[in-house]
């Protein structure tokens, strides 16, 4: 064997490794996360009380003290 080809496979080995190592983690990895929740947040005008509900609800119930609630916006 040349010499050229001793480096060549001295780097592409380890470097192959590495790389087949990290796309096995990346992939188990995204298998295991969590789906994002489909839930609308709710936050009580009155007790102050975050909670979530179905998507496809507009107004929902506050479980502590019964109010009806609007969806809570994180940007205001």
């Amino acid at each position: 064997m040349s010499p050229d080809a001793l480096i060549f496979l001295y780097m592409a080995v380890p470097l192959g490794s590495l790389v087949v190592l990290w796309l096995m983690r990346s992939i188990r990895g995204r298998r295991f996360l969590p789906s994002p929740a489909e839930d609308r947040v709710f936050r009580c005008s009155r007790c102050g009380y975050v909670y979530t509900d179905d998507p496809d609800v507009d107004l929902s119930k506050c479980p502590q003290c019964g109010l009806m609630n609007e969806t809570f916006d994180f940007r205001t």
